[in-house]
């Protein structure tokens, strides 16, 4: 009988090993270690991600469970305090660094003009609580860190992340983040700044946002509007010399101001610094900002990034880093899965034939037959 492997054996062949292992060594995060390496728990969690292990004993428990099939992945067994020490004291920039370069390897075969690229951002709240979760704490009863992320809408997946605490506003982290030349950038109210706008502006991003409602625009002029659309006015003009009493603005250059109604009859404020596009296409850019919201859903209903193994500040961004993996190659098996199927789909599948020895792209069972209508019954019976 021809061997199979496991599923979750197979998932592993689509991890960059060799690259992993340069960043383990240019980290140093195995010197000293005699058993349990970086391998060894990247795997595990991993494994963790995939099962939807909900603590430390449940994964041990798995894992001991099928000790013999893991064996040939590379990780026979798991002890807590080991691994909690690991996700405690490693390096986190391995997984961070392994993120980027499974991204890169993936994104090869797309290419397009950086002024087509749509970037999405926002942040998501994690609530912490027990040991550990100190390094978070947001008020007196209350730890909570912050998942912060660039999004592709068209890739449907996430190009940038990094991990904070939850009082560090949206703003503060989105000034750490890389800026691409030339792409369009869209984001909410928690962004609200006009020197960060003034330097993307400068690099020739296009922004997409929402004024404030207190925000004028000063030296107004009105544009037609196309009839019939949701759009409800289109205006040109300035922003405030200052955002706030002290705080000079150095955004000088017109801006563009769209009113749109929302299909709940809410109207919106659109900002932005494209004062040629057509307005429908302003609001239709905005509109997809929705789609790193359902990310976010899905992140968390599918996948380890609401309850953690640990809590520490570096265990925390471990686990995200290991969770965007994860994400990253459920989306490579949808895509060369025999049957094209739904990315919650594909996680279920997996979870349920996680162990099982599978081809990984066929998880799902072939339609059944169709039953034969009296036509076929009929020549069926004058053939026998």
């Amino acid at each position: 009988m021809r061997h199979r492997n496991s599923v979750f054996h197979d998932v592993l062949k689509l991890v960059p090993w060799t690259t992993f292992d340069k960043l383990v060594e240019e980290h140093g995060t195995d010197a000293l270690v005699r058993r349990f390496t970086t391998r060894q728990q990247f795997i595990a969690l991993l494994f963790g991600q995939l099962s939807g292990a909900a603590s430390i004993r449940d994964l041990e428990a798995m894992m001991e469970s099928h000790r013999g099939r893991l064996y040939h992945s590379g990780v026979a067994g798991l002890k807590r305090s080991t691994f909690a020490d690991a996700n405690r004291l490693r390096d986190a920039g391995v997984f961070s660094k392994l993120f980027e370069t499974l991204l890169g390897q993936m994104h090869r075969g797309f290419r397009r003009k950086m002024g087509d690229a749509v970037r999405l951002i926002d942040s998501t709240g994690l609530r912490l609580s027990g040991v550990g979760s100190q390094w978070a704490r947001f008020s007196s009863h209350v730890c909570g860190a912050k998942a912060h992320v660039v999004y592709d809408p068209d890739l449907a997946k996430p190009i940038y992340h990094s991990v904070t605490a939850a009082n560090v506003n949206d703003i503060s982290a989105a000034k750490e983040m890389p800026v691409e030349a030339g792409a369009t950038y869209v984001f909410d109210l928690g962004y609200y700044d006009y020197a960060w706008w003034a330097k993307l502006d400068a690099v020739g991003c296009r922004i997409v946002t929402r004024f404030k409602d207190n925000t004028p625009l000063i030296e107004a002029r009105e544009q037609p509007a196309p009839v019939g659309a949701t759009v409800l006015g289109d205006r040109i003009g300035f922003l405030p010399g200052r955002q706030a009493r002290n705080r000079r603005n150095p955004m000088g250059e017109a801006v563009r101001e769209i009113v749109v109604r929302t299909p709940t009859g809410k109207r919106l404020r659109l900002l932005t610094n494209d004062l040629d596009a057509e307005a429908q296409e302003i609001a239709d850019l905005y509109k997809r900002r929705w789609q790193i919201e359902l990310y976010f859903r899905v992140m968390k209903q599918t996948l380890k990034i609401t309850k953690f193994f640990g809590r520490s500040e570096n265990a925390v961004r471990i686990q995200i880093a290991v969770a965007l993996i994860a994400y990253l190659l459920l989306r490579a098996l949808q895509d060369v899965c025999e049957r094209q199927i739904g990315f919650l789909e594909t996680v279920r599948l997996v979870r349920a034939n996680l162990m099982h020895r599978k081809d990984p792209t066929r998880l799902r069972s072939p339609p059944p037959p169709k039953p034969l209508d009296s036509r076929q019954l009929e020549l069926c019976w004058v053939n026998t």
